[in-house]
């Protein structure tokens, strides 16, 4: 297996952190993050095993080949983490992604494909991907990207990010101006964290640039979602740029 799946990946939405970074939070886990690996190639899987392998934080606890063997093997293993192709046969990424979260909702899915189309970037941030990666990212991004899932943040490609945003900004664009229900308040303090959020930033970066503890971001953005009643950063910067609460421009 060599060194990287393709070009390094420079970050991604959401940021995944530096390396000296990840060498310290590796050793704060109690127990390692739990994977399962879903690709229809063989080769890929076992690659990605050998290199996961290698990270003391990071077990994979099984693998699949296809969408509908992923859903049986998250129901019977519970893993922290699926890492999983959008085309396979049988039973895709996507579809499969939505059955997982009905038999393992603690799970987060990090899609990890060739795939850069715009549609199954959205269909899988509906059924519930947390993180979109394409497969030219490095190895050391993998496991990067599955540490900062596993911490509650979300990872996306940053070409696939930018197609997110354009697509975001069309949107707002056809929203009627009218709103029938007021979006709930967010203190001054809130809106900055998540402006920067929207940004790519990790909490740690977010803490540096307001100058305050890493606990307080997550602190901060805990209540932001708590107050628009959402699961993840990534669905809090969507509804905030609906809502028009941040503007892209």
């Amino acid at each position: 297996m060599a060194d990287s799946f393709g070009p390094t990946m420079p970050g991604a939405f959401g940021g995944g952190g530096t390396a000296p970074a990840d060498e310290r939070e590796r050793g704060l886990r109690d127990e390692p993050i739990r994977v399962l690996v879903v690709d229809d190639h063989a080769l890929f899987r076992r690659g990605l095993e050998i290199v996961l392998a290698q990270e003391e934080d990071i077990q994979v606890v099984g693998e699949a080949g296809d969408g509908s063997e992923a859903v049986d093997k998250a129901a019977d293993l519970l893993p922290d983490i699926v890492l999983m192709d959008v085309r396979m046969p049988r039973r895709g990424g996507i579809e499969a992604c939505t059955a997982i979260k009905e038999v393992a909702p603690s799970a987060k899915i990090i899609m990890l494909t060739i795939s850069d189309e715009e549609a199954d970037l959205y269909d899988a941030i509906k059924a519930g991907a947390t993180g979109y990666l394409l497969k030219e990212i490095s190895t050391d991004e993998v496991s990067t990207a599955i540490r900062a899932v596993a911490d509650g943040q979300s990872q996306i490609s940053p070409s696939m990010a930018a197609k997110l945003l354009t697509e975001f900004k069309s949107m707002i664009q056809r929203t009627d101006e009218s709103k029938l229900v007021p979006a709930p308040r967010l203190t001054d303090r809130e809106l900055e964290v998540l402006k920067l959020v929207a940004t790519g930033m990790n909490n740690r970066d977010i803490a540096k640039e307001l100058f305050i503890s890493e606990n307080t971001v997550k602190n901060h953005v805990r209540n932001i979602l708590e107050k628009l009643q959402l699961h993840s950063r990534m669905e809090a910067v969507v509804y905030a740029m609906r809502e028009k609460i941040l503007e892209i421009r």
